[in-house]
This record gives structure tokens, C-alpha cells and sequence, in this order.
């Protein structure tokens, strides 16, 4: 009841309030200076215009900035839509960028090779451990056999061990069940490499007077009937005297990045043709 008189009073006085300002600003401009009642008025009322205004002023700016903010939020959340949706192209554009690289080299080096090849992607890779292989998406239906050598634009890649009609299963040359003729293309010395299963190789009898050092460049041999000759392996990178031993210990880091085989090409080629290659057309 108290609180129903207490607001009651208040309207009242806002009205008697506004009725005075009211008058005060009607007043038809006769008299250029406030009478006495005039600046009562004022002085009585100013304090509480002011506090009226500064409330509608607080409010109406409290409001626009409210749906101001709701604007720019929903604005921001369309943004970083867009921003996420330009990121997922410009990552496709660089790998299809990257792809068209890729295949560039290997048409690049496909001019280098005297036999016919077959390009293919890598589609997998040895998911025991045990074997540093890879699986790639062409198989015997395209003409693939065992051993036939794999490349890429780098150089050796390693040979095929198991197809079936639409895959084929890649050995590669850093697996330690592989096996390479290779010569020393500076010294031309004949040596045999093998991998270790950590992306490194090492090249076995290398004899104690042999003349190979850090930097040399080895290319397969063209012995064995599975690799043509000349095709780039790998730099020596480490070479050691073993004491006690017969032979040196030669370590030759690949120039293919096997962490990043994605390309590779199949030479077909089969044994029985080692001897008389067929030049593409």
C-alpha cells in the first residue's frame, strides 16, 4: 500500500514537473530575462531533466549497442565460416599444387627411361613394421609383374613383390630384405646395397683398398635383370675402416624422401627383356 502512495507521489511530482518546464519553454519570447519564478522553476526542475535525459540517453545507447553487438557477433561467426571455408580451398589448391609438381617430375624423368612405364599412387603403407614397403592402386590387369623395378622423379624406389589384379605391393630399397647391384659412378667400383630399415642404406664388401668417400654417387648397376642401368640412387654419406674387418662400412642416404612417396612410376620391364630394351615411341 505504502509502496502504490510512494509511486503515485512520484508521477505526481513528474507531472507537475513537466508542466512546469513545459510552461517555461512556451513562454512566447516577451521577456528576455527569467523572473524570479522563472529561475525557481529552473533551478527546481534542471536537476531532474538532466537525470531524465542522461536515463534515455543511457538506455537508447544501452539498446543500440545491445543489437549492435548481436549484429557484429552474428557478423563474426559468418566470417570465420568464410575464413574456414577459404582455408579448406587455398589446402586443396596447394595440393593439387603440390600433385602437378609431382607429376611433372616424373614426366620429366620419364623421358630419361628406355622402357615403357606405368605411373601410380601410393595408397598404403606396411601396417605391421616389419617390412618397409608400400601398396600402390595398379595391378596385374595393367600389366604389372614381380620385380618389376619402381621409380620416381628422384630415382630408385624399389621392386615389386606381390600383385594381384588391381594392386601391387612395392619392397623398398631401404627395407633390409632388399638388395641392389650398384656401381660408384665416380670410381665405378661394383658394390651391393642394402637397407636398414631407418631410411638409410649401406653398401656391403666394400673392400678395405677402395677408394670411396663421403659425397660419392651410386647408380644401379644394370646387373641382377631387375634395375636398367644408370638410374640414380643414393650419396655415400658416412664411410668408416673397421678395424678387424674385411671390409669398410659405407652408409648412403637415398635420393628418394620415402617419408614422402606419393607418385612413383613401374618400368615394365621383365627379365627375359633385360638385354634388348624397347625404345618408346
Amino acid at each position: 500500500m505504502k509502496g502504490a502512495i510512494r509511486f503515485s507521489i512520484l508521477w505526481i511530482w513528474i507531472l507537475l514537473i513537466s508542466f512546469a518546464l513545459f510552461m517555461l519553454s512556451s513562454n512566447p519570447g516577451l521577456k528576455r530575462t527569467w523572473n524570479s519564478a522563472d529561475k525557481f522553476i529552473v533551478e527546481l526542475c534542471a536537476p531532474f531533466e538532466k537525470f531524465i535525459k542522461k536515463t534515455v540517453d543511457f538506455t537508447e545507447n544501452f539498446w543500440l549497442n545491445y543489437f549492435y553487438l548481436v549484429d557484429v557477433r552474428q557478423n563474426n561467426i559468418e566470417l570465420r565460416k568464410e575464413i574456414d571455408r577459404l582455408r579448406m580451398e587455398n589446402d586443396q589448391y596447394v595440393h593439387l599444387l603440390g600433385t602437378f609438381e609431382r607429376l611433372q617430375e616424373l614426366i620429366k624423368f620419364d623421358y630419361t627411361i628406355n622402357w615403357p612405364v606405368l605411373a601410380a599412387s601410393v595408397i598404403g603403407r606396411d601396417p605391421t613394421g616389419w617390412f618397409k614397403s608400400v601398396i600402390i592402386d595398379k595391378g596385374e590387369d595393367s600389366g604389372l609383374k614381380l620385380n618389376m623395378p619402381v621409380v620416381n622423379a628422384r630415382g630408385v624406389v624399389g621392386r615389386i613383390v606381390s600383385v594381384s589384379s588391381n594392386y601391387a605391393k612395392v619392397l623398398l630399397i631401404i627395407d633390409q630384405n632388399s638388395g641392389v647391384d650398384c656401381i660408384v659412378r665416380r670410381s665405378r667400383e661394383g658394390v651391393i646395397l642394402k637397407g636398414m630399415s631407418n631410411e638409410i642404406c649401406k653398401l656391403d664388401y666394400v673392400v678395405k683398398s677402395s677408394s670411396i668417400v663421403s659425397g660419392d654417387f651410386v647408380v644401379t648397376s644394370g646387373l641382377g635383370g631387375v634395375f636398367p642401368k644408370g638410374l640414380p640412387v643414393g650419396e655415400v654419406s658416412f664411410v668408416k675402416d673397421m678395424p678387424g674387418e674385411l671390409f669398410k662400412y659405407v652408409e648412403v642416404k637415398p635420393v628418394v624422401d620415402f617419408s614422402r612417396l606419393e607418385e612413383i612410376l613401374v618400368i615394365l620391364k621383365e627379365t627375359e627383356l633385360l638385354d634388348h630394351p624397347t625404345k618408346k615411341n
